[in-house]
């Protein structure tokens, strides 16, 4: 019998978060305690609110399919969060919901861009855009940033790629991830026009909002209605598993998009779209959550330069450190399994966002509790004999 042979499409990277997930799960399998800072996911349960809708729900009896486009009033409440948080009108009509903000993304790419496209991306970065590009046969155009530039994508970047061989789109996060670096509104705004100016889509990953600890972040619907925004409850929310994001997008997009999303999934769980609904009431609680991420990331920029780890990213947003580990290794992936292995704790090398220089970086995510954050520490300074 003749050997299966995988597509080429399905070739793509692995995600070494979650490799990363894995081998720590067998650690503790074996009965090591791990800290874990190496998923970007909130230790914080949902909002009460949150799971009484869904219970609640369930306990209606039948949970059938919705509209492809999502529940009504969910992309009601959506679009009134934007009124809310940005002084933004978005019509309920042109929001869409989406299995998280990755079911965004591939939707986003498949509305947007064909086989052969070139679309543009920050290095480092998150790299699920780099490996679903791939899959769909669009070319990442990597824009490398440096300390320099706080590794921020400037509208000068991305006007002098599409000068040296044109462009087809560009994607852009703001707070970031890895870096947790925020672009500020004026760049976000030049980006903007620039990219209308130009004639390519921009792609506005904001999944992060909402987790900044000084400004806001600005929203790309601010300056452009041509712009396509995604966005998800996973992060600031605490719904990573309940899978269930948004998109903005273009009125022109929504039926293509609403195709697209009636074939690959005829739509988003049920359960999920009432439990985001309940999201948007849940402010306090959320706040509070938040709240323990900034005591987690001031131990970091405190403890991290006495570890000989002060080389890292602002830390504007998100709820990431991106560390410099060039002065203790030159390969992180190796670092990161030792660290795993002889210290207990388990972090993201940076390869994963950055294949030019991630060999140096490691990614500590500080989303988990302030005792999971300082323990880390303690084990980290008795590793690194510091």
């Amino acid at each position: 019998m003749s050997k299966i042979e995988p597509s080429q499409r399905s070739r793509v990277k692995p995600f070494l978060a979650m490799d990363a997930l894995s081998a720590a799960a067998a650690r503790e399998k074996d009965g090591a305690h791990i800290v874990h800072l190496e998923l970007g996911e909130p230790a914080a349960p949902p909002p009460r609110r949150v799971r009484e809708a869904a219970i609640a729900a369930l306990g209606g009896g039948r949970v059938s399919y919705t509209e492809a486009l999502g529940r009504p009033s969910l992309r009601e409440a959506i679009a009134r969060h934007y009124g809310d948080a940005h002084g933004i009108d978005v019509p309920a009509s042109r929001v869409v919901v989406t299995t998280g903000s990755s079911g965004g993304f591939v939707l986003a790419f498949l509305a947007l861009f064909d086989a052969g496209a070139r679309v543009l991306v920050a290095n480092p970065g998150y790299p699920a855009y780099r490996n679903i590009m791939l899959a769909l046969g669009i070319e990442a155009v990597e824009a490398n940033t440096t300390a320099a530039d706080r590794h921020v994508v400037t509208a000068a970047m991305i006007a002098a790629a599409h000068a040296e061989k044109p462009l087809d789109g560009a994607l852009l996060a703001s707070p970031a991830n890895p870096t947790g670096v925020v672009t500020s509104p004026d760049e976000l705004a030049r980006i903007c026009l620039t990219c209308e100016r130009l004639g390519i889509p921009l792609v506005s990953d904001e999944i992060y909002h909402g987790l900044t600890y000084g400004k806001p972040a600005s929203s790309a619907l601010a300056t452009s209605r041509r712009a396509v925004v995604v966005n998800s409850f996973s992060k600031y929310y605490c719904m990573t598993g309940w899978r269930v994001g948004w998109m903005v997008a273009p009125d022109e997009l929504i039926r293509p998009i609403e195709r697209l999303q009636q074939n690959l999934s005829i739509s988003v769980p049920t359960l999920s779209q009432i439990a985001a609904e309940a999201a948007f009431g849940a402010g306090e609680e959320l706040e509070a959550v938040k709240a323990g991420y900034a005591v987690n990331r001031a131990v970091l920029m405190e403890e991290l330069p006495r570890l000989g780890l002060g080389a890292f990213h602002p830390m504007d947003g998100a709820f990431y450190a991106y560390v410099d580990i060039g002065g203790l290794a030159g390969d992180s992936v190796d670092f990161c399994r030792r660290m795993l292995m002889e210290a207990g704790v388990a972090a993201t090398p940076g390869v994963d966002f950055d294949p030019l220089n991630g060999h140096r970086a490691v990614r500590f995510s500080y989303a988990g509790s302030q005792s999971d954050v300082v323990e880390a520490t303690r084990r980290l300074k008795v590793w690194l004999n510091r």
